[in-house]
């Protein structure tokens, strides 16, 4: 084959002038088509740097009730530059564009040096390397879009109207164009929504907050869901003025240490920190100029007459809670087949920032105390263990790594309750029996299959022991529901997806949650139906579910008639969780459609009296209001039985069969090739000390006589029904490795 060059050698050599000229003349031709093509055939004319029409954003709910409307073009103050505090624009300029008043509009060398130092020295991923004059003309000429087309044409524009405008006319334009959050777009309204001030009125310490805004409006805001980003934010800001010679170390540090003072005014907002969460999300998929101006219609999983019921329950509940210490409380309403978020609840009141309300605790970090107990024992049903297993509930100590003191939990009740059964022990929310189960799992197991059930906090294993079991790692509520939402689906894994339904200002569909709308659409749902990642067997889903929906499990802890029981709906799972500080107390429960998690406690960490009763005071009865409502006139839903589980007598002390030794029985479910094959003796020959009528020790031969008594064992220890007992001497594990 000949190769191009030749050919073109060829062709130089046997041509005329007039054909050569012909050629170049078509390629030429050629390339000015394309250029216009891909780049000048709809360029905007660079004098229209000025507003362009905007279009409003709305959230709604699932049933088109308006939460939110996001709009720019009724809340803008066009400011001069001369009225703008140097402040601002010198903290401006340092945060976005160093050389802006050195450069001719793109500043390729020094922009993408930035942004890869500032990646690699930094982590940061949002910071790039366009100009302020890149960023004007994006923001008032172009569309969002993330393509090469629409950066050769933001390089172009900004080259020609460098050529036209002055810098201090770019930056006076920037200044009043630029988003900074919400209705807020330019530095006058961006003053008036954070602080309630003019914009030359601002301090130091201010002005740096504000420039550290526009580059990711929601992320960084000090009224999203994650507020302390924007004093991250605020302090690089303070570091690159430092750094480029505007101000000095002490001013740094003076501003770092000034409280600023908000002005966050309750807009025509509801459900505020759940708009605040999707909104977040859709600047993440689409840019937040796409959402801010966009006139996008999105149609939410939120069903706000939930939502309203969730807000104002945890507001009163919590406000009854004063006297026990309890300043805040949260909720999160579920359907996990789907992930549909229902309501979100992030705090007792948004708007109190005084004490942190805009925090969303729902994907907050806390401890999930007794809560996080299901998923060790899903472990152990996946290990051949049985609701039927026994454990024996007494003072215990473990042994820990070398050097350290050995770990001796102790039951919420601060009393032993002898032989406890799986079933009983996780019902009825002992200690001892967990820390047992975990022993035996391993926190390595533990941490996988709660991993692969949606948490994603706990992923540094070295960092827990056996005290993981009590809540001992940090979880988000968000998470947790997730984890939950597990058994409800029969072991399949749902995230959660707060959107049904993106459509953009000209009618295009942008997204639909599919599977969403037709589950909601179907008279009869299955189980067996849920799209998704199984990540239980559907038998252990079954009876973890089955358990925690068992109220004779429970009633030794909360007795029978229980803030934990929804008398119209016996069918519904439902565990609780406190902390031993008290600073974290949770109540979780579900059926098949349903899912609500809510958790009290105060933001700043601080603990909550010690009265607190899980069960009877706090989350419980928040979780019992909002349940009922959402459950009321829809049917009691069972978990479905898979066709692998059978059920038989069992021995009601040991959880062996029973035969014909005269134990009291009854009835269990197990995993088929679970069930238990030994036959109970319920008495038999054992070692007792003459002096303490206690079983004698291992290896005791002195001052011990043979005697016939009733025993049990699990997999650690012995424990005889009918002898003495002491309860605060420790029956030592010694070198156990978990």
């Amino acid at each position: 084959m000949i190769s191009l060059s030749l050919r073109i050698k060829t062709f130089l050599k046997t041509a005329s002038n007039k054909q050569i000229a012909a050629t170049i003349t078509a390629i030429m031709l050629f390339l000015t088509l394309s250029t216009y093509w891909f780049i000048l055939r709809d360029l905007p004319f660079p004098t229209k740097l000025s507003n362009r029409p905007s279009e409003t954003t709305k959230i709604f709910d699932r049933n088109n009730v308006l939460l939110y409307q996001i709009y720019v073009g009724q809340n803008r103050t066009i400011v001069p530059l001369n009225q703008i505090p140097d402040s601002l624009k010198k903290a401006t300029i340092a945060i976005e564009d160093k050389d802006f008043y050195r450069h001719q509009g793109i500043n390729v060398i020094h922009g993408m040096f930035r942004a890869v130092k500032d990646m690699a020295l930094y982590r940061k991923n949002l910071q790039g390397g366009s100009t302020i004059t890149q960023q004007l003309v994006k923001t008032t000429l172009l569309s969002s879009e993330r393509t090469l087309r629409r950066k050769l044409k933001e390089a172009l524009l900004a080259l020609l109207v460098e050529k036209l405008y002055s810098k201090d006319q770019l930056l006076e334009m920037y200044l009043n164009q630029v988003p900074y959050g919400g209705t807020a777009w330019g530095v006058g309204a961006a003053a008036e929504k954070y602080f309630g001030k003019k914009v030359n009125q601002l301090t130091l310490a201010e002005s740096a907050l504000l420039a550290g805004l526009p580059a990711a409006p929601s992320y960084y805001s000090p009224f999203g869901n994650h507020p302390e980003l924007a004093t991250k934010r605020q302090a690089e800001v303070l570091r690159r003025m430092r750094e480029d010679g505007y101000i000095t170390k002490d001013d740094e540090e003076r501003a770092m240490l000034t409280t600023l003072t908000f002005n966050l005014k309750k807009e025509e907002i509801k459900a505020p920190h759940f708009v605040m969460y999707v909104k977040e999300i859709l600047e993440k998929k689409y840019g937040g100029d796409l959402v801010e101006r966009g006139g996008l219609q999105v149609t939410t999983t939120l069903d706000y007459s939930i939502q309203n019921f969730a807000q104002q329950t945890v507001a009163t509940e919590v406000a009854k809670l004063k006297n026990l210490d309890v300043g805040n409380g949260a909720t999160l309403v579920t359907r996990p087949a789907t992930g549909e978020i229902l309501a979100m609840v992030g705090s007792r009141d948004y708007f109190d920032l005084a004490h942190d309300g805009n925090v969303n605790v729902t994907l907050a970090l806390r401890q999930p105390g007794s809560a996080i107990k299901p998923i060790n024992y899903a472990v152990g049903l996946m290990k051949g263990y049985t609701p039927a297993t026994l454990f024996i509930d007494s003072p215990t100590c473990f042994a820990n790594i070398a050097g350290q003191r050995a770990y001796c939990p102790v039951n919420y009740d601060a009393k032993w309750h002898g032989p406890v059964q799986l079933r009983f022990a996780l019902g009825n929310s002992f200690n001892i029996p967990a820390v047992k189960m975990l022993a035996l799992n391993g926190v390595h197991d533990m941490i996988a299959t709660a991993s692969a059930m949606g948490i994603s906090t706990l992923s540094d294993e070295s960092r827990y022991g056996l005290s993981l079991t009590l809540g001992g790692g940090e979880v988000k509520m968000a998470e947790m529901a997730t984890a939950f939402g597990t058994f409800a689906n029969a072991g399949v894994k749902k995230d959660l997806d707060p959107i049904l339904k993106v459509v953009d200002s000209t009618g295009k569909l942008l997204e639909e949650n599919k599977e969403a709308i037709s589950w909601n659409q179907k008279p009869k749902h299955s189980l067996l139906d849920i799209s998704g990642t199984r990540v239980l067997p559907f038998e252990v889903a079954f009876l973890i579910s089955h358990i925690l929906l068992d109220n004779n499990a429970r009633s030794q802890a909360f007795g029978e008639d229980n803030l934990l029981r929804i008398p119209s709906h016996p069918a519904v799972s439902v565990k609780t969780g406190t902390t031993d500080d008290k600073r974290d107390n949770w109540t979780i429960g579900y059926t098949p459609s349903f899912l609500t998690v809510v958790w009290v406690g105060n933001n700043d960490n601080t603990p909550m009296n010690p009265y607190l009763a899980s069960g009877v005071t706090g989350a419980a009865p928040i979780w019992h209001k909002i349940m009922s409502f959402v459950l009321k006139s829809k049917p009691d839903e069972w978990p479905l039985m898979p066709a692998n589980i059978a059920g038989l007598q069992v021995c009601s002390l040991s959880g062996k069969l029973p035969g014909d030794s005269g134990c009291p029985t009854r009835f269990e479910y197990f995993i088929r090739g679970t069930e238990p094959k030994e036959i109970e003796e319920v008495k038999r020959k054992i070692l007792v000390d003459n002096t303490t009528h206690k079983m004698a020790k291992p290896g005791q031969t002195d001052n011990v006589s043979e005697e016939e008594h009733v025993v049990v064992k699990d997999a650690f220890t012995g424990y005889c029904l009918d002898c003495s007992h002491d309860n605060d001497e420790p029956a030592m594990i010694s070198k156990w490795n978990y």
